[in-house]
């Protein structure tokens, strides 16, 4: 799954959480150059989209390189916070709920 574009990433983010991933918040992944994808958990049903100029109650911002990692499950969201590979800004409970929906978005 290498290079994965931003389409790609929110229609399998999308078909990760469902209607209601139990989020419960707004979660945004910044990759930086490459762009963002925005999680919200309020809107029922849940939705995913391009993050750009939207505001989120969770920032994770992670390199495209890392988050490919993070949802093959060869790098763990803490072990890549603890490296300073990851770095998250605002509601950090959210962040802690984004293990399982990546566990889902593995094909």
């Amino acid at each position: 799954m290498s290079s994965m574009q931003l389409d790609d990433i929110i229609d399998q983010m999308a078909m990760a959480i469902g209607a209601d991933c139990g989020l419960g918040g707004t979660l945004k992944f910044d990759f930086g150059e490459a762009g963002s994808v925005l999680i919200d958990g309020v809107s029922k049903p849940n939705t995913v989209s391009n993050g750009a100029g939207k505001s989120a109650s969770c920032m994770i911002d992670v390199s495209l390189e890392d988050f490919e990692q993070m949802v093959e499950g060869k790098l763990d969201g803490t072990n890549a916070f603890m490296m300073g590979k990851l770095k998250v800004a605002g509601d950090m409970t959210l962040a802690m709920k984004i293990g399982p929906i990546l566990e889902k978005a593995r094909r």
